[in-house]
C-alpha cells in the first residue's frame, strides 16, 4: 500500500460556526454535529477565531481510491503506531483515508510504516 506525505503543517480546531471557514481554501476536513464544528486545515489557513485549537500535526494520505468493501486498513496502520505509543487522528473522504500524527512523532511514524512494508512518497528530509 502506498502513502503520500502531505507537504504542510496541519491544525485541528473547533470553530463557533461554519461561517468562520474560508471555503476558498483547497484543503479542509469539516465535521459538524449537534455539539461542535470541527475543522482540520493547513495551519496557515486556520480561521482567526477558534473555540479550541491544536497545531503541530503532520499527515499522509492513503493513495488511490479505497473500495468500501476493504476491511482493516486504518486498523492496521493505527495498530502499528499504537504499538509504539503514537496517537493518531484519522479522517476519511469518500475516496480514501488520511492519518495525522503530532509533528514531533512524524519522522518516527514514517520510519515505522516504511519498515512495516508501506511505500511512502515524499519522505521528509532526515533533519526534519
Amino acid at each position: 500500500m502506498e502513502l503520500k506525505i502531505l507537504p504542510y503543517d496541519l491544525t485541528v480546531c473547533k470553530v463557533a460556526s461554519v461561517r468562520d471557514i474560508d471555503w476558498e481554501k483547497d484543503f479542509y476536513f469539516i465535521g459538524k454535529t449537534d455539539e461542535e464544528v470541527s475543522l482540520v486545515c493547513r495551519t496557515e489557513d486556520t480561521p482567526p477565531h477558534t473555540v479550541e485549537r491544536e497545531d503541530h500535526w503532520r499527515g499522509f494520505r492513503i493513495e488511490g481510491v479505497l473500495d468500501f468493501s476493504l476491511i482493516g486498513i486504518l486498523a492496521k496502520l493505527s495498530g502499528i503506531l499504537a504499538a509504539h505509543q503514537i496517537s493518531v487522528f484519522a479522517v476519511s473522504t469518500y475516496n480514501t483515508d488520511y492519518i495525522l500524527v503530532k509533528a514531533d512523532r512524524f519522522v518516527q511514524t514514517m520510519n515505522l510504516l516504511t519498515n512495516a512494508g508501506y511505500m511512502v512518497k515524499g519522505m521528509p528530509c532526515p533533519d526534519e
